[in-house]
């Protein structure tokens, strides 16, 4: 695992080392020029100094004029060498005059000549003199900074652990918080560079507050749901087992298997309605849905209650060309939620007709008319929660159909609206946002 720590550390480190090696490079280099500067100036004194002493004809003493290790030649105008104070050294016999730069075997040397009178006088020094000089001017320049370097070290590594706290906290104010404790995490004090990762937790923190919270109340609705067909199953149990002879006994069956048969649709609800909830959707791979094959399936799978119910079930509209992506199984079940829903509250002798078609805007639709009671404008928005269930109409329900619908168009990017039937009735319409020919797949 990377850490962000040591990143820093290492990175400023490396920062200063090289800042450091390139200031020492350069005070090498600005000290070498100086100290040329003052080794010339010092060779055409010393050449000077002797220039008197040659026009006397008197050869000069010592090996090391002025402690600079030079070397000191003298010739005569016809270029015999008078004069060697170190023999043995590699020179050439003769120079231009002035200064110049001499390449040796044995090194480069720094020469000086001076011509007086018939005679020409030499000053010569090697270059490792001037590179020894020079290097140790610069590292008495330097030598305060390398010492210092530990304590810029520890001086870095203190900064760098301090920035670094703000991090520290908002680490420990997050491991504090827990699913019943989601409260936001605390911006004032945090740095500028730190407060749009405590903003994006405390986003997050929201919302996953609100899934909690939301499946809380699904957890607790659903099991005060499941307590009325539960305890229904258990009385009809009991009517079976006390029943006093083979009618009664039949009754109690008969009423236990339909009150499982409602137990069993709403755990069927329920799942389905789980499986739809944001989050808690798998990815699943998007096809191409023809809408009428779904209109077909629906009006088929729905034709024995209709038939039961004495309600006129059919497909009034159903354009080829309707089709969107999308997850097949999913839309099948949000038609055939919508399609139960009308059926089962279209009184006897109504009509619930199903359709598919492509709205003049080239989007695909679906839609859902009965003959019903309908529902009131201040409801409609009302009927979509979970285990709601309108007053007055007598049919047993799980109040989780629409809820349904609306979870899966929601998924497709699809919009749920409900509106009024021309003659009376209940209009459910669902708009698929994306064209048949470039609709994307489900989100999630």
């Amino acid at each position: 695992m990377r850490s962000l720590r040591r990143t820093l550390l290492l990175a400023l480190l490396a920062a200063v080392a090289s800042v450091t090696g390139v200031a020492a490079a350069a005070t090498y280099r600005m000290a070498r020029r100086e100290m040329d500067t003052v080794l010339d100036y010092q060779l055409r004194q010393i050449a000077l100094s002797l220039r008197d002493r040659a026009a006397r004809g008197l050869a000069t003493s010592g090996d090391d004029e002025g402690g600079f290790e030079s070397v000191i030649q003298i010739w005569d105008a016809d270029g015999s060498r008078l004069y060697l104070s170190r023999p043995g050294s590699e020179l050439p016999d003769l120079a231009q005059l002035g200064f110049a730069t001499i390449h040796t075997s044995a090194g480069d040397w720094r020469v000086f000549s001076a011509a007086v009178g018939r005679q020409v006088i030499q000053v010569a020094q090697p270059a490792s003199v001037r590179e020894r000089l020079a290097f140790a001017a610069a590292s008495r320049t330097l030598a305060p900074l390398l010492v210092l370097l530990p304590i810029l070290a520890f001086a870095v590594w203190r900064i760098v652990g301090r920035g670094l706290e703000p991090l520290d906290r908002l680490a420990s104010a997050a491991a504090a918080r827990t699913p019943a404790a989601l409260e936001p995490l605390p911006e004032a004090g945090a740095p500028l560079e730190v407060l749009p990762l405590v903003r994006a937790l405390n986003e997050l923190l929201a919302r996953l507050g609100a899934a909690l919270s939301a499946q809380r109340a699904f957890v607790a609705d659903a099991a005060h749901e499941l307590r009325t067909p539960l305890a229904s199953l258990r009385l009809q149990v009991q009517l079976a087992q006390d029943a006093a002879d083979d009618g009664a006994r039949a009754e109690a069956l008969s009423a236990l298997a339909l009150s499982a048969e409602r137990a069993t649709h709403l755990v069927e609800q329920l799942l389905t309605l789980a499986r739809e909830d944001p989050g808690a959707t798998a990815a699943r791979r998007a096809e191409t849905v023809r809408l009428s094959d779904l209109v077909a399936q629906a009006v088929a799978d729905h034709a024995l209650l209709a038939d039961t119910k004495g309600v006129d079930l059919g497909a009034a509209e159903c354009a080829e060309g309707a089709s969107v992506r999308g997850d097949p199984d999913a839309l099948r079940t949000l038609l055939a939620n919508a399609v139960d829903n009308a059926v089962r509250y279209t009184p006897r002798g109504g009509q619930v007709d199903v359709s598919a078609g492509v709205a003049p805007s080239g989007r695909a639709f679906l839609e859902v008319r009965d003959s019903g009671p309908g529902i009131p404008p201040s409801e409609r928005e009302r009927v979509f929660d979970r285990f709601y269930r309108r007053g007055g109409g007598g049919e047993p329900g799980t109040g989780l159909g629409l809820s349904i619908v609306r979870a899966i168009a929601a998924r497709h990017r699809a919009r749920v609206t409900l509106g009024d039937a021309p003659g009376g009735g209940l209009v459910v319409r669902v708009d698929f946002d994306e064209p048949p020919s470039s609709a994307g797949a489900p989100g999630p």
